[in-house]
């Protein structure tokens, strides 16, 4: 039996939680009103990025199989609106509710749903290219908090990957 479909469904959803963890890690290294910094006027904070993943997951995750993409109860330039408060604590369950929403979809696909089409704003993708899409969307914006963070941090961050000029002995660890 070909194992082809479940491997990528489990690769998929590792890679999801690689994402995710990056960016957990991340919060513990600002203070909460650093969530709500805007770099400058054409950028967004890191509180709208979340905002908009959420918006964005909840959008495309809910009924996955059977409806479009995105839904009618979105409001996506909203997502972009500048914010005018400063409750972490609702960024925070928004990130979660998000992630949440992602990961049970994904459980409840198997590998015969990989071929299927769904529907992102009437254009039909296989599940793999639903998926693959929203993988490298919030591979980009998680990329971006992440860069904001560690521009907030400065001298202070703590690298969430192999440090700056420290390849070679990360390597010999790995036996390499």
């Amino acid at each position: 039996m070909d194992k082809t479909g479940e491997h990528y469904l489990e690769n998929v959803r590792s890679e999801f939680k690689k994402l995710k963890s990056l960016g957990d890690k991340t919060f513990t290294q600002i203070r909460d009103e650093d969530f709500f910094l805007y770099p400058d006027e054409e950028s967004n904070s890191i509180a709208i990025i979340i905002r908009h993943l959420s918006g964005n997951m909840l959008s495309r995750w809910t009924d996955f199989l059977t409806s479009d993409g995105e839904k009618k109860f979105r409001n996506r330039d909203e997502e972009f609106d500048k914010l005018f408060y400063t409750d972490k604590d609702d960024i925070l369950l928004r990130w979660e509710n998000g992630w949440q929403c992602l990961f049970n979809a994904l459980d409840s696909l198997s590998a015969d749903d990989l071929l299927k089409e769904v529907e992102i704003r009437k254009e039909k993708h296989s599940v793999i290219q639903a998926i693959n899409r929203q993988l490298s969307h919030y591979a980009y914006h998680i990329g971006q908090i992440v860069y904001i963070a560690k521009h907030i941090q400065y001298k202070d961050w703590k690298p969430l990957s192999i440090p700056r000029g420290k390849s070679d002995e990360f390597n010999r660890k790995m036996g390499m």
